[in-house]
């Protein structure tokens, strides 16, 4: 099968997004496909840039906000489906996070091209990315999710009706990327800001303390539930793509009620976005078991250190296996 991916971008996420493809690349030139390469902010990438970019790995703190803003303005996105590699492709993976790759835009360019592509569609990407709409949904489905105001929001009215600690962040960012925990008052201004950075719509929810886990949804099937044991308060950028910042545990140690409880909420979750394809679905747990679901992520990370692969892994499905069921997966729904 001839398999494009789409890599890099113009997102936050860029860094990871390389990390992840090039492993998805490798893995699935080993089950014998032909893999091609674009970046959608700069065009094909060739042998030589491919291994180059082998070597550059995740930096610990994403790109700038004024790298991005270069990269956006002489990005060819708007162009992708009339490049070769991606309208002669069967099927297009794309293994980017974040931005445009991740909040519907690329899978509406490749909707109009009639070009097939692994993931979630484009209107289910962009509930997805944007928080504030998922976790309508989520509550209208039965899901858990913490209480939740969006900026601008003063602080008597944060207080009285969230209270402090609260977890600021852009409503439509990942990888923690704009997030900060705020436990004083004087801090939730300019947490506010920074999220502004990152975005044109800012969160601020109910800081939930507990413990974190993860299900990987897999086509209609709900893989082990894994546990996140970050060095820091909370798994933010440093703690996900930075070797020995966390500790993962697949299975999670959990009673079988709860792991059907964070099981049934995950799927519950993806249906609620109408996805596809292969997901991610977050939770914090609180000291009494309950489960409270913190987001959806469209094109989780796979990285050596990410989590999907590492929920796979426990379910008995090696990495190339896995890139290849997500690619099955595309060849089932409509070009």
């Amino acid at each position: 099968m001839k398999i494009t991916v789409l890599c890099g971008g113009t997102s936050s996420e860029r860094d990871v997004s390389y990390a992840s493809s090039l492993r998805i690349i490798e893995a699935l030139r080993s089950r014998g496909h032909e893999v091609f390469a674009v970046d959608p902010a700069t065009g094909p990438i060739d042998a030589a840039t491919e291994q180059t970019l082998r070597k550059s790995g995740v930096k610990t703190e994403p790109p700038t906000v004024e790298e991005l803003e270069r990269l956006q303005r002489n990005a060819i996105t708007a162009t992708l489906g009339s490049i070769p590699e991606v309208r002669s492709a069967d099927v297009v993976y794309i293994g980017l996070h974040g931005g445009q790759g991740e909040d519907g835009t690329v899978q509406a360019l490749l909707d109009m091209g009639g070009i097939r592509y692994t993931g979630s569609g484009h209107l289910a990407s962009a509930l997805a990315m944007d928080k504030d709409l998922s976790k309508v949904l989520f509550r209208a489905a039965g899901v858990r999710t913490a209480d939740w105001l969006m900026a601008p929001a003063d602080l008597a009215t944060v207080e009285r009706k969230l209270g402090l600690p609260v977890i600021v962040k852009p409503s439509k960012q990942g990888s923690t990327v704009g997030l900060t925990l705020v436990k004083k008052r004087e801090d939730l201004g300019p947490a506010i800001e920074e999220a502004f950075r990152h975005d044109d719509e800012v969160m601020i929810e109910r800081f939930i303390a507990g413990r974190e886990f993860t299900v990987t949804i897999l086509g209609d099937k709900a893989l082990p539930v894994g546990e996140i044991k970050p060095k820091h308060e909370i798994y933010d950028y440093e703690c996900k793509y930075t070797k020995g910042m966390a500790e993962e545990e697949f299975p999670a140690q959990l009673t079988e009620a709860q792991t059907a409880d964070a099981q049934r909420q995950a799927l519950a979750a993806f249906r609620a976005l109408k996805l596809r394809g292969c997901a991610r679905i977050d939770f914090r747990m609180t000291e009494d078991g309950t489960f409270y679901c913190l987001e959806a992520n469209t094109l989780p990370g796979m990285t050596e250190l990410s989590l999907a692969p590492q929920g796979a892994a426990a379910a008995g499905i090696s990495f190339s296996e896995l890139c290849e069921r997500i690619v099955q997966l595309a060849t089932e729904t409509r070009p």
